[in-house]
């Protein structure tokens, strides 16, 4: 790990104004990704601003009767929280899917918004890589492709979005609260947060130099039955192959993200539309502009397959 400078933000406009006048300033709260990416030299930062004491970990009831949740809220807090168990049971559901207890006691929602990708091609520094080096290519294409994305990725990038929470947040209509360094505030919707590969991998999110998430709303409870089921390797505590959130009212009819399969949380209209016509209907939609490769084919069977079971369990109960 290198060296590097550390001071503790007394506000969140100091915050914000500290790391854009440094250009090579990171925000530091759980670190349970960046201090893993600090020692293996892909992240480099000569200065970290802690952003723990700022006050940003409430969680509150707004006046249009959803939630806003803060920031450095640790994920343990907000999977166990009883309003979210209540109303957003997806969010609850995707949260203990996503990572050991002690990691959850860490984590925050902001951190856990801007985890950066588990592709091995990025984590390998000696492997090409545009997310790690702008230009340098990506090793990953042509490469065992197993876990990488099949949808949403580009001749640049075909790495996927690791996190299980930004997939119900998705299904949500989550909003996200950022403050500029200039003071001012901005809402993104969670639709607009991450940005697809294209031609500039490295640019993963929406949010300019130095503007830093505050929090994270939600509208008002969908209703319905909230089912968050991960396909992965192994039961304990793997990155997801596919995992489907989905909010699907008494009619069917509902609202479906997959996470695993692109390098964002993957929602498409169209599937929503036709999700009460079945799993088969709506995959077709979901995946209608897949390019897999033949390592990862599978993937676009089994987000049917896992959909298909989804919509089962919501016929099995009451």
């Amino acid at each position: 790990m290198r060296a590097f400078t550390f001071e503790r933000a007394e506000s969140v406009r100091a915050a914000a104004e500290s790391a854009s006048n440094n250009p090579e300033a990171k925000f530091i709260a759980g670190g349970t990704n960046l201090l893993d990416l600090m020692k293996l030299e892909i992240e480099v930062p000569t200065h970290l601003i802690d952003v723990n004491g700022l006050g940003l970990d409430k969680i509150e009831v707004t006046s249009e009767g959803g939630l806003r949740i803060g920031a450095m809220v640790r994920n343990t807090d907000l999977a166990s929280h009883e309003t979210v168990r209540r109303d957003y049971g997806l969010l609850s559901r995707a949260l203990v899917a996503g990572a050991s207890g002690q990691l959850r006691n860490k984590a925050t929602t902001a951190g856990n918004l801007l985890q950066r990708t588990r592709c091995p091609y990025f984590y390998d520094t000696a492997q090409s890589c545009n997310k790690r080096m702008p230009g340098s290519g990506c090793s990953a294409i042509g490469g065992v492709t197993r876990q990488l994305g099949v949808i949403g990725t580009s001749e640049a990038c075909i790495a996927t979005h690791p996190s299980d929470m930004a997939v119900a947040m998705r299904a949500l209509d989550a909003v996200v609260e950022t403050t500029r360094p200039d003071g001012t505030n901005r809402s993104i919707p969670i639709s607009d947060f991450h940005h697809l590969p294209g031609d500039s991998p490295h640019i993963e999110t929406a949010l300019e130099k130095g503007e830093m998430i505050t929090a994270v709303t939600l509208p008002k409870p969908a209703g319905g039955m909230h089912i968050y089921r991960k396909v992965r390797d192994r039961a304990s505590y793997a990155f997801a192959l596919v995992s489907i959130g989905a909010i699907i009212q008494a009619d069917g009819t509902g609202r479906v993200a997959v996470g695993g399969v692109a390098p964002k949380p993957w929602r498409v209209d169209a599937a929503d539309a036709a999700l009460a016509k079945g799993a088969k209907a709506a995959c077709a939609e979901l995946m209608a502009d897949a390019r897999p490769t033949d390592d990862n084919r599978f993937k676009i069977a089994l987000v049917e397959r896992t959909l298909a079971a989804v919509i089962e369990e919501t016929r099995d109960k009451p």
